[in-house]
């Protein structure tokens, strides 16, 4: 089969790379927080149920599912590792745009999206270390590429958190300049990412595209069942079909970009989970883009008389 050998497979980066991804990490951070507002948690407070139902399946129900697909389905360690770092991420800034598109409740969807990128600074590496290290293949692959568990969680929250406390700060005390840094900021973040994804790519390109078929049906069979985690989470509180449709949109669209990221800075740049994060940066556009399709067709023929 064709991915027997993906774990041997290592994206070439030099030092030069490493910096730059540990400021490409920093700037996403940063550039999330700008978008934060005291008033995006207020929700939280007003109705507490549905943006903290939403922050537990992010944060709990997915990792532990996506650890218990690694289990099943028995991927590559490099591959399940992928996939348990993408679960562990938190929602991305999509999500509002693409439950806006299908009718969602934008509003929780912000608020969502907020409260589990705050939260992701502790819980992002600490969901890797457990649900990595319960799955023997993915704990000895942890072994391997040298992560101990003390200095990488010192290094990843300190990555993730400064960076997010610097631009809430920023925010909340000088909105007018946020205001205006926040779209290049975001901007400059993505493009240097793609740029650098675009560059290991072509270097790589020879030994990514054998695999890719592989990782495909588990990057959709993934997005699938986290879509499929957030209507369920959503259904069992009864919440009403907007904040249905935020929800699911929330726990379906990771931040794949601060999943890559964290790949190729703290995992040695491997190969098959590299790929796993990357494939979800494409696919869960697509799935979300094609669910909001279809929430407003329904939506139409439901109106029709």
């Amino acid at each position: 089969m064709a991915d027997a050998s993906i774990d041997a497979v290592l994206i070439q980066i030099d030092s030069t790379g490493q910096t730059i991804l540990g400021l490409v990490l920093a700037l996403i951070m940063f550039g999330v927080a700008l978008d934060l507002r005291l008033g995006d948690f207020a929700d939280v407070l007003r109705r507490p149920l549905a943006p903290l139902t939403g922050l537990a399946a992010q944060t709990l129900l997915l990792p532990a599912l996506t650890w218990a697909m690694t289990m099943i389905l028995q991927p590559q360690p490099s591959v399940a590792l992928g996939m348990i770092i993408v679960g562990a991420c938190p929602g991305g800034n999509l999500s509002n745009l693409i439950t806006h598109m299908g009718r969602g409740n934008t509003a929780l969807s912000v608020c969502m999206t907020g409260l589990s990128s705050v939260v992701a600074i502790v819980a992002t590496p600490l969901n890797i270390l457990l649900w990595a290290s319960l799955n023997p293949a993915t704990a000895a692959l942890l072994r391997q590429v040298n992560i101990e568990a003390g200095p990488f969680l010192a290094q990843t929250i300190l990555i993730l958190g400064m960076p997010m406390l610097l631009g809430m700060a920023l925010a909340h005390w000088a909105p007018q300049l946020a205001a205006r840094l926040r779209r290049p900021f975001q901007i400059l973040s993505w493009l240097v990412l793609i740029l650098f994804i675009l560059a290991t790519t072509i270097a790589n390109g020879r030994y990514l595209l054998t695999f890719l078929a592989d990782i495909i049906p588990l990057v959709v069979l993934h997005n699938a069942a986290a879509l499929a985690l957030g209507w369920l989470a959503a259904k069992a509180i009864r919440m009403n079909r907007p904040d249905t449709r935020a929800v699911t949109i929330e726990i379906g669209m990771q931040n794949s970009g601060l999943g890559l990221a964290l790949i190729l800075n703290q995992f040695d740049a491997l190969g098959g989970a590299a790929l796993i994060a990357a494939g979800w940066g494409i696919w869960h556009i697509v799935s979300g883009v094609l669910l909001a399709t279809l929430w407003k067709r329904s939506d139409a023929r439901e109106a029709t008389p």
